[in-house]
């Protein structure tokens, strides 16, 4: 029998982790550009973009912050490449899918759902930050709710409904997956879909095989055979969850954005170190790595000739 192909996603930077944290957070056009390109060549069929402050790291959904890094890592390596549609916890809808919009990427991602989305036991970890926002941002997402209404989403998804983008559709607890099942119902998204499950984030469901195994189930009963899916497990839980989805038939989601670290207690050096173990780990239990075309052949894309960048 043929082995299983497992997309690898990179999430390369994001919007949580603050330039504290790691010295391998890219946040610098050629930084982003440089652990991308390194991310794909180390077997990422799909990289998760978002865009930060030039001067200070501070997450950016300005498309002036975007397009010089969506150029070069197009020219540099043949992944597919997101855009977040989530790159602000503060931000409306309209401003986060400005990128999406402007640049008419393969794929985006799109939150299901709304949530007390929050980080801010990190803050208590440093004494010293590189950059005056950084505290302040931290402590005080205890008080965030990540805004994503069943209008915020229509409007995404009818905004972006021409650019013929396919949505990786995050999904942080079961009841995400029934905001999509009635969004699919009422015609915004069409099979096949891609479901990221999102497991371990603060105010999300919890990064355990139990939950894991209760969401594949619930997306079975609502969507049959018309999803493929993937899970980002946050902090410690990456690769274990990672392993255990690739095990289940699923996909897989790494990178700094999702965690810092390589190992417990010890920071991942880059994006591509995440993404090299996450491979050897894949396919040590007889998996096989989906290439890029390979991964727009499962999900259904475009193609990178239909982009704007």
């Amino acid at each position: 029998m043929p082995k299983q192909k497992v997309i690898i996603t990179c999430a390369v930077t994001g919007a949580i982790h603050t330039p504290t944290m790691s010295d391998a957070l890219p946040y610098t056009i050629d930084d982003i550009t440089h652990q991308a390109v390194e991310a794909a060549e180390a077997g990422a069929s799909i990289l998760h973009l978002h865009a930060r402050n030039q001067s200070n790291g501070a997450p950016s959904v300005d498309p002036d912050d975007f397009q010089p890094f969506l150029q070069r890592i197009k020219q540099s390596c043949d992944s597919v490449l997101n855009i977040s549609t989530g790159g602000s916890l503060t931000l409306s809808i309209q401003d986060r899918i400005k990128p999406a919009k402007t640049f008419s990427p393969e794929m985006c991602s799109m939150n299901m759902g709304s949530l007390n989305f929050s980080f801010h036991p990190l803050a208590s970890r440093y004494d010293e930050w590189k950059f005056d926002w950084e505290k302040d941002y931290v402590a005080n997402s205890d008080g965030n709710i990540f805004r994503n209404t069943f209008r915020d989403i229509k409007e995404a998804a009818d905004t972006l409904a021409p650019h013929k983008i396919k949505f990786e559709h995050e999904c942080y607890d079961v009841g995400h997956l029934y905001n999509l099942k009635f969004c699919m119902d009422i015609g915004l998204f069409k099979p096949p879909i891609f479901l990221q499950f999102v497991m371990g984030i603060l105010g999300g469901i919890g990064a355990e095989i139990d939950n894991l195994v209760f969401m594949k189930r619930t997306a079975d009963r609502l969507f049959g055979d018309d999803y493929h899916w993937s899970v980002i497990g946050a902090g410690a839980a990456q690769m274990p969850m990672a392993t255990t989805a690739s095990q289940l038939g699923g996909n897989v989601r790494v990178g700094l954005e999702d965690s810092l670290f390589v190992s417990r207690g010890q920071l991942a050096k880059s994006n591509a170190e995440q993404v090299r173990k996450i491979r050897q780990l894949v396919e040590e239990l007889g998996c096989e790595v989906a290439t890029p075309d390979e991964a727009r052949e499962i999900l259904d894309l475009k193609g990178s000739h239909n982009v704007k960048f």
